[in-house]
């Protein structure tokens, strides 16, 4: 099977953990260890989120007193990429010896026009008390928003159209490789009326993009990892229940938030849309099981499975 698995940012870095790379780098291991059983058996591609990231480094540049502006989101995006796509790089090249690695840094193409950019839904960095995060919006003119018991900054967040990088990630899977790519959902790009790309201030939703790239690159499979272990009908209330199966439109009558399980569910239930191939949601620690139905929330179009077949007469 080609799989693409989206690893969620808060999945490399939990909540209330310090943002230390040793943290990190130990919670990358263990996303490793989880997802090194796929690749042995399937070909794979690799997303990761960058939100706790990069609120970090954008709150580093901002700090930072020989700069006139702080960084802009697009540069700040590219260094996550390039910070986690090492971290994954190497604990993959550790665990599957022999086994091709790739890293990759790219652009995902959005739409200028996208009215996101004046909607910011997008969290970003570390979680604060409410008068905090009030008082650091005042200071350096962020939107914050409410995230579960806390509050943090949010960004627009338009919607991938994208990603410029496909072919060349077409290309190193025909080699054999284990891609990692998409970090963050790619670095936010739009094309000007000569066809050039520039980058622009916001953060592409990780889960979005890559089912974007899972349909252009014939995916069997779209899996989305996060730190919870199902989609949960009626999150939060008494009557809270984790769905096991469910189809899109099944999903699509339900209501989560935007800033998180939102774009999640959206993401799967596109993929499937599309493809009428099978995605899941579920806990990274489960990879192996949510492919095999066992697991997660599964999504097909039957909202049936009987666990993973790939598609016949799929070329690279």
């Amino acid at each position: 099977m080609r799989i693409v698995v989206a690893l969620g940012g808060n999945a490399l870095l939990a909540r209330g953990e310090r943002p230390d790379a040793d943290v990190q780098e130990a919670n990358v291991r263990r996303a490793v260890a989880a997802l090194a059983p796929l690749a042995a058996h399937h070909e794979l591609v690799i997303t990761h989120g960058n939100g706790p990231q990069v609120g970090v480094l954008a709150l580093q540049s901002a700090s930072d007193p020989r700069l006139t502006t702080p960084y802009p989101f697009d540069v700040l995006g590219a260094q996550t990429q390039g910070m986690i796509g090492y971290w994954l790089l190497q604990a993959l090249q550790n665990r599957l010896p022999g086994r091709q690695v790739a890293a990759i840094v790219n652009q995902t193409l959005v739409s200028a026009a996208d009215p996101a950019f004046d909607r910011p839904t997008k969290f970003v960095g570390e979680v604060y008390p409410e008068a905090e995060a009030h008082r650091l919006a005042a200071e350096r003119g962020w939107t914050v928003s409410r995230d579960g018991s806390g509050w943090r900054r949010v960004v627009g967040s338009p919607r991938p159209e994208r990603v410029v990088e496909t072919p060349l990630i077409r290309a190193l899977l025909r080699l054999g490789a284990v891609v990692v790519c998409a970090g963050g959902g790619g670095v936010p790009v739009v094309r000007d009326e000569l066809g050039e790309l520039s980058g622009v201030e916001a953060v592409v939703d990780k889960d979005l993009a890559s089912a974007v790239l899972a349909e252009a690159l014939d995916a069997d499979a779209l899996l989305v990892l996060t730190d919870v272990p199902a989609v949960m009908r009626g999150f939060g209330t008494p009557d809270q229940a984790a769905i096991h199966r469910e189809t899109p439109a099944g999903l699509r009558q339900l209501d989560f938030p935007a800033g998180s399980m939102g774009p999640k569910v959206d993401a799967v239930c596109r993929f499937v849309e599309l493809t009428g191939g099978m995605a899941a949601i579920g806990a990274l620690d489960d990879a192996e099981a949510i492919l095999a139905g066992t697991s997660g929330t599964v999504v097909t179009p039957s909202g049936r499975y009987d666990g993973p077949v790939s598609s016949p007469g799929v070329s690279p």
